[in-house]
């Protein structure tokens, strides 16, 4: 397959193709008489698992871990999938606490009424997650 037909079939432009060419993420295709990039039909499969990987949240070194963990099995159980995801899992249970403390924080400003950062930071009303000014003015 050429490249164009690749990036559509994986739903990818051809930059990204090129990019995941040189950060070793795909092999390196085979070139025609011509000159033209020609992939294995496989390497559909190969973008799309990508593209999956980074929407759980893994960014393309973890991902390039996860692909080389799969090809080199060596009963590594710090490597693969399973040992992946629990950190990646704990990590975005972590982002989701971080984000309900923010929400909370925003929805206590809002009740607050607060409109100003300067005039809320020197209330003592204030929820959000100033440093203490009064014991900064008083020391």
């Amino acid at each position: 397959m050429r490249s164009g037909q690749v990036a559509e079939a994986a739903g990818v432009n051809g930059e990204t193709l090129r990019y995941y060419e040189r950060r070793g993420l795909i092999s390196e295709p085979a070139r025609s008489p011509g000159g033209h990039r020609l992939y294995p039909p496989g390497v559909v499969t190969q973008l799309r698992v990508i593209k999956a990987a980074q929407r759980l949240g893994f960014s393309l070194d973890e991902v390039a871990d996860l692909l080389a963990a799969g090809r080199h099995r060596h009963g590594r159980a710090d490597a693969g999938l399973q040992a992946s995801a629990r950190t990646k899992l704990a990590e975005v249970e972590q982002r989701i606490a971080d984000l309900e403390t923010i929400r909370g924080r925003l929805c206590e400003a809002l009740e607050a009424g607060c409109d100003d950062l300067l005039e809320c930071a020197e209330s003592d009303s204030c929820p959000l997650p100033f440093v203490d000014l009064a014991a900064v003015h008083r020391g």
